[in-house]
C-alpha cells in the first residue's frame, strides 16, 4: 500500500481531485489531503468541499510514496507557498511519482522539475512550461520517468491509470 499526498487549495478543479482520489483509495492506497492549513475547509471551483487531513507544515516528503496535484486555480495559490514547492521538489527528487493535471503544471515549473522533461498541461500554460525548460506536447497523458502529466478533465481516466501503474 502506498501513501499518496494530494495537495489542494481553494478553487481546485473538482473532478481532477475527486476522481484520482477515489481511484487511489479504491486501489487500496492511503490518500492524504495536504492543504496550506489542516482542518481549514477548502472549496473547489464547482463547490466540492474538502477538509485537509494535514497542513503542509505538518508533513515531510519522506512520509509519502507519490504526489498528485489537481488543477484549477489551486496550483497557482500553492506555488506561492515555499513549503508546498519544497514538498513537490523533494518527492520528485526522491524518484517517487509526481502527477500533475491541467493547470498543476504551474507547480512543476515553480519547483523547477520540468527542465529537460517531456510534459503536457492545459494549453494556456504551455508557454510557462516551455519557458521552464520543458518540451510540451499535446497528449492525453505523458509519463517522463516519475513525472506524470495530463491536459484536462477529459484525460482523467488515462491520468489515473498512469498514477496507479506507477504506484505498483
Amino acid at each position: 500500500m502506498a501513501r499518496v499526498a494530494f495537495i489542494l487549495a481553494d478553487m481546485f478543479e473538482d473532478s481532477e481531485f475527486t476522481e484520482p482520489y477515489q481511484k487511489v483509495k479504491q486501489a487500496g492506497h492511503e490518500a492524504v489531503v495536504v492543504g496550506l492549513e489542516a482542518g481549514k475547509e477548502i472549496t473547489g471551483k464547482n463547490g466540492a468541499k474538502v477538509t485537509p487531513d494535514k497542513g503542509v507544515d505538518e508533513v515531510s516528503p519522506d512520509e509519502f510514496d507519490a504526489l498528485v496535484i489537481p488543477g484549477g486555480y489551486s496550483p497557482d495559490k500553492l506555488r506561492t507557498n515555499p513549503r508546498m514547492v519544497e514538498l513537490t521538489r523533494r518527492i520528485f527528487e526522491a524518484s517517487k511519482p509526481v502527477a500533475a493535471i491541467c493547470h498543476a503544471g504551474w507547480m512543476l515549473a515553480e519547483a523547477d522539475i520540468v527542465r529537460g522533461r517531456k510534459v503536457t498541461s492545459y494549453h494556456s500554460i504551455k508557454t510557462d512550461l516551455k519557458n521552464a525548460g520543458a518540451t510540451w506536447v499535446d497528449q492525453e497523458v505523458v509519463e517522463d520517468g516519475n513525472l506524470i502529466t495530463s491536459r484536462h478533465p477529459g484525460d482523467i481516466p488515462a491520468f489515473c491509470e498512469a498514477v496507479l501503474r506507477q504506484l505498483k
